[in-house]
């Protein structure tokens, strides 16, 4: 892909909550390609496939990323738009959805990465709100911890 004009790429993000209300977050490294050097957590999520809504973008996100399989994502919780840069270096603007998963028991699985997953996920961890509050590298949104807290998740 070119570095050119921003795209629009529609994304479904998930916020997945184990039975103590902690949130599941991805640690991205990367060390290479457009990225190189940025550090960040954030959920499991991704992009629209062409024709796809965002329920089912999020039940195929959260198997290929988790291994969790839902039938339904349920109510959107929260909405943002953003514009970033890809690891390929592509700047897109994305609407994001958010969805809420209660993921009782839940191993993630790596089985469902993509090699440019692999490459970049270097960890995962599962967040109360006082721990992420405390945490000195970038999460991604910036504003998680007040969805949560309007979804009356985190108070």
């Amino acid at each position: 892909m070119t570095t050119g004009d921003a795209i629009d790429r529609p994304a479904a993000r998930l916020l997945v909550l184990d039975a103590q209300d902690r949130l599941l977050l991805f640690r991205f490294a990367y060390a290479e390609g457009a990225l190189a050097g940025n550090v960040f957590w954030a959920p499991p999520g991704g992009g629209l496939e062409p024709g796809e809504t965002y329920e089912a973008a999020a039940c195929r996100e959260l198997v290929e990323e988790t291994g969790l399989r839902i039938a339904h994502p349920g109510p959107a919780v929260a909405r943002r738009e953003v514009s970033f840069m890809m690891p390929d270096g592509q700047r897109v603007r994305s609407r994001e959805v958010y969805f809420l998963v209660r993921a009782t028991g839940l191993v993630v699985s790596s089985a469902g990465w993509s090699e440019d997953e692999r490459k970049a996920l270097v960890h995962h961890a599962w967040w109360t709100r006082d721990a992420l509050a405390a945490l000195a590298e970038q999460v991604w949104p910036e504003d998680v911890a007040a969805m949560l807290a309007e979804a009356g998740i985190w108070r």
